[in-house]
């Protein structure tokens, strides 16, 4: 499974950006995607996901209510829309994926992720 990871950039606070994350070689239409993300001097967080098994999604709390993610399953793509960005949220941003069945509550568990895409900086600006 390969993930190629696009969309990042500088936007100033209260601004929008979308991420997006092309897949390919997974081998059924089962697997969950979405983001992790890390900012400087912290460890990596997940933010969303989806799993198409189950249709769960999962949003970190701080982003709850802003970000929205989506798939395109014709396109194997997976998309972030990220709303009224804050500071905050400032973070190299890593598409992921595994083809394991997961339960919802496991969805931002880092270790169950087997494939990473190259992270993009979002950098928001106050």
């Amino acid at each position: 499974v390969q993930l190629q990871a696009f969309g990042g950039g500088v936007v100033q606070a209260g601004g929008s950006l979308r991420l997006s994350c092309a897949a390919s070689g997974f081998r059924s239409d089962d697997y969950a995607i979405g983001w992790f993300r890390q900012a400087p001097g912290k460890e990596r967080e997940g933010v969303s996901f989806w799993t198409t098994s189950s249709n769960k999604q999962y949003y970190l709390e701080s982003v709850k209510g802003r970000f929205t993610i989506s798939i395109d399953n014709a396109r194997n793509t997976v998309s972030l829309q990220m709303n009224s960005l804050k500071p905050e949220d400032t973070a190299v941003y890593y598409c992921a994926a595994t083809e394991r069945v997961v339960a919802g509550s496991f969805l931002a568990v880092e270790g169950i992720y087997d494939y990473w895409g190259q992270g993009t900086l979002v950098t928001v600006s106050s």
